[in-house]
C-alpha cells in the first residue's frame, strides 16, 4: 500500500483496503485477482491525482463521467496497454466504484456506462495429444537433480491430466494426493469455486515417485511442490522449464503450462466429451468460456476435411 499513499487521501486509501478485504474475505478472490485489482486501482487514483493536479479524494470519484474512465483508459493504452488489460482494469474500477456506492460514497453510474473495450477473439491453442504426451514424460529430461525430474514430470502431467491450472497445482498441499488409491480430488478454484477432477493412473505415479525422492518432508499444509531450496514452487519456475521444452522438443511459442490446460479440454471435446461436463472439469462459471474450445475443435475439422476431400484440393 505504499505505493499509492501520494495517489490519494487517507480516507480514499481507508474504503479500499475494506474494498481489497472484501474481495479476499467476502467474494474469495484469488491472490492474482486481488493484485491485478489493486494494481488497477492504483493506477486510476494515479491517473486521477494527474487529472486533478493533488491526491484523489471522494468528491473526485464520487460522480465520475464516462470521460473521466476514457481518459483513464486512452492513457493506459497511450502506454502500451492492450485490449484484455484495458478490460480487466476496467473491472477492477467498476468493482471499487461499486464498493463505494454501496458506502453511500459514490455513485457507479459513469463507470457502469463505460464500455469494455472490444476484445480480440482467440481461440485456445492446445497441444497435439502427441506432444502433450511427450512434455509431460520429458518434463524432467533437463534438470540436474532426480528430486527435480520427478517434480517437473509431476507438476505437467497434473497439468494436462486434470486441466489445472498452474496457481491451482501449486496450491496443492502435503495432504494432496497422499492417497494412491484415491480416484477424484477436489479442487478450489477461481471466485473460491470448487469442483471434483478425476485421478488418472499416471498422475499418481508420478506425484508418488516425486514424493518418494523430494527431500523435503511432504505433509500437512506445507506446499507439495517445492522450489530447489525447499520454499514453494513458484509459478515463473514452471514457465521456465517449459521454455526449456520447447527448444528440446521444437514446440512453438504458444506451447506454455495453461496450453496443457487447453490440450486437456480439447481433447476431451474431441474424443466425444460434453461440453457441460468438459465444463464442470475446468471449473469454469459459464458455459461460454468452455464453449471456446468448440472453436477449437471445429478448426481442426475444416483442417482435417481441407486436407483430405477430394474437392477441396
Amino acid at each position: 500500500m505504499s505505493q499509492i499513499l501520494t495517489y490519494a487521501d487517507p480516507d480514499v486509501l481507508m474504503h479500499q483496503a475494506e474494498w481489497m478485504k472484501r474481495l479476499q474475505h467476502g467474494k474469495g478472490a484469488s491472490a492474482n485477482t486481488l493484485e491485478a485489482y489493486e494494481r488497477d486501482v492504483r493506477q486510476f487514483l494515479g491517473f486521477m491525482t494527474g487529472h486533478r493536479g493533488r491526491p484523489a479524494q471522494l468528491s473526485d470519484i464520487a460522480d465520475l463521467s464516462p470521460g473521466d474512465i476514457r481518459g483513464f483508459l486512452a492513457a493506459r493504452q497511450r502506454n502500451g496497454a492492450g485490449a484484455r488489460t484495458l478490460g480487466r482494469g476496467l473491472a477492477g474500477v467498476r468493482s471499487f466504484i461499486r464498493h463505494l456506492e454501496k458506502q453511500g460514497q459514490a455513485s457507479s453510474a459513469g463507470v457502469m456506462a463505460t464500455r469494455s473495450p472490444r476484445q480480440p477473439k482467440s481461440l485456445p491453442r492446445p497441444l497435439t495429444p502427441v506432444d502433450a504426451i511427450t512434455v509431460t514424460e520429458e518434463a524432467g529430461a533437463m534438470a540436474n537433480e532426480a528430486w527435480v525430474s520427478a517434480r517437473n514430470i509431476a507438476v505437467m502431467t497434473l497439468l494436462y491430466g486434470c486441466g489445472l491450472r498452474i496457481s491451482e497445482a501449486l496450491s496443492l498441499s502435503g495432504t494432496d494426493l497422499a492417497d494412491s488409491q484415491a480416484r477424484s480430488m477436489r479442487i478450489r478454484g477461481k471466485g473460491g469455486r470448487e469442483r471434483l477432477v478425476p485421478l488418472l493412473p499416471v498422475i499418481h505415479e508420478a506425484t508418488q515417485e516425486y514424493r518418494r525422492i523430494c527431500p523435503y518432508a511432504l505433509t500437512g499444509d506445507q506446499p507439495l511442490f517445492r522450489g530447489t531450496r525447499g520454499g514453494p514452487l513458484r509459478p515463473q519456475i514452471v514457465q521456465a522449464e517449459m521454455r526449456k521444452l520447447r527448444g528440446l522438443l521444437g514446440l512453438p511459442e504458444s506451447a506454455t503450462p495453461h496450453a496443457l490446460r487447453h490440450s486437456f479440454a480439447t481433447h476431451l471435446l474431441a474424443a466425444g466429451g460434453d461440453l457441460r461436463t468438459i465444463q464442470e472439469l475446468l471449473g469454469h462459471a459459464s458455459l461460454s468460456t468452455t464453449q471456446a474450445y468448440t472453436g477449437v475443435d471445429g478448426a481442426r475439422l475444416m483442417a482435417v476435411y481441407t486436407m483430405a476431400h477430394p474437392r477441396a484440393r
